[in-house]
């Protein structure tokens, strides 16, 4: 087992309450009243201005996924070659404001989401601690997925998920270089993802392990709840057509319970102390709870 059972139900917790937040969301920018008189999915338009790109064809959407993560994944790995943990924390501060100003606009006026988005921001970068770590992460992966659901069809999405899964494998049990982003995030105190920390042990002079246990988190990458997220968004979409509202955000919960049950699957089997790629499992769970809500 990786890690405790109380720790391992903080993790599944919060990965559910990540997703949930995320659909509720994107729900928020379907403009559901203009979806329903044109039957076809309508998008309100994002707070600031901001513009979601631009595609040709939904379905091949993914390719230019796939090549902004391969690219920021190079200039992550380039500042850790040249020693540059400051550039990046300039960059995730920039991203956070901006993901999480999009997903509480979802729930409040753009400039109190601006203003609440900009303290969570500026705690997370400067001033980090597990509270405002996970606080955060509820929120930036629906602001996120609010930007490419409407430019992703099913297809596009199961791409992602493969080819992800696949890029996770070879990052953690190959190259390794997925390990040295995660312990090069860590070590800058700015870390994309869950961070879950154990409870601290007093010091023991008989015991040395114990010095180690203090210190011991376990984490859940910012990518292992994103692209679940845009799978289960863009599977929301499409049933937005045939359901009512509730009917099928009702239905499209199916797939995050999924995810956490392979989620739980992982936590259970892995060990300590040893990467794991999550996507593999991840994908499998969503696209099991895909196929469930094709057969309801």
């Amino acid at each position: 087992m990786k890690h405790t059972f109380k720790v391992t139900f903080a993790l599944i917790g919060f990965f559910l309450l990540t997703q949930f937040v995320g659909l509720a969301v994107i729900d928020h920018y379907i403009d559901h009243k203009r979806t329903a008189e044109k039957k076809i999915v309508e998008w309100k338009e994002l707070p600031y201005q901001l513009e979601r790109p631009h595609v040709e064809n939904q379905s091949t959407s993914f390719i230019p996924i796939i090549i902004a993560v391969i690219i920021g994944t190079l200039l992550i790995l380039w500042l850790i070659r040249w020693k540059k943990p400051f550039i990046w924390r300039i960059w995730f501060f920039i991203t956070i404001l901006l993901t999480l100003s999009i997903a509480f606009s979802a729930f409040v006026t753009q400039w109190i989401a601006f203003g609440i988005a900009l303290v969570l921001a500026v705690l997370r970068v400067f001033r980090p601690n597990v509270v405002t770590q996970n606080i955060s992460e509820i929120f930036i992966y629906g602001g996120l997925a609010s930007v490419f659901v409407p430019i992703i069809n099913v297809f596009a999405a199961f791409m992602l998920l493969l080819i992800i899964s696949v890029y996770d494998i070879i990052a953690v049990w190959k190259t390794k270089h997925m390990v040295k982003l995660a312990e090069f995030q860590t070590n800058s105190r700015v870390f994309s993802g869950l961070m879950i920390g154990y409870k601290k042990q007093k010091e023991s002079s008989e015991v040395k392990k114990a010095s180690k246990a203090k210190s011991r988190i376990a984490v859940l990458g910012g990518g292992d709840m994103g692209f679940p997220l845009i799978f289960a968004g863009v599977v929301m979409k499409g049933l937005m057509l045939k359901e009512t509202v509730m009917a099928g955000f009702l239905k499209t919960s199916i797939i995050p319970i999924t995810t956490a049950i392979a989620l739980f699957i992982l936590l259970m089997k892995g060990e300590q102390n040893k990467y794991y790629p999550a996507m593999p499992f991840l994908s499998a769970g969503a696209i099991v709870g895909y196929f469930i809500i094709q057969l309801l």
